[in-house]
């Protein structure tokens, strides 16, 4: 069983203390990717706390890919649903990234040729 020093001071009311600040899932992902999710400064996190009914705490991890360790608490099932839910965000993001790069690379593509015509 793992349990891991929580920081917060702010714990929502729909956690229960102590039993939901045990064993939280745990993932890493992009530190650009959360500031895409949870907006400017985190503006955005308590709101997806309150939807999912969890609490998140975030931890930078020293690594060239910048990653970021995302604690989740709470009941067992509003854990998971909120992994799941931040991790489909996570994914979105990614492949609008990618659909964006494609899209330039296309209409550069499309320059390059206009060129020599």
């Amino acid at each position: 069983m793992m349990v891991t020093l929580l920081t917060r001071k702010d714990i929502p009311p729909w956690v229960k203390v102590p039993e939901d600040l045990k064993d939280p899932e745990v993932f890493q992902v992009q530190s650009l990717v959360l500031k895409y999710l949870f907006g400017p400064q985190g503006s955005r996190m308590s709101h997806i706390e309150q939807v999912s009914q969890a609490m998140f705490e975030l931890k930078n991890l020293e690594s060239p890919e910048e990653l970021t360790e995302v604690f989740i608490y709470g009941s067992q099932n509003n854990k998971i649903r909120a992994k799941w839910m931040l991790q489909s965000m996570a994914e979105r993001y990614h492949l609008r990234q990618q659909k964006g790069v494609l899209k330039l690379e296309e209409s550069m593509k499309t320059l390059e040729l206009g060129q020599y015509i």
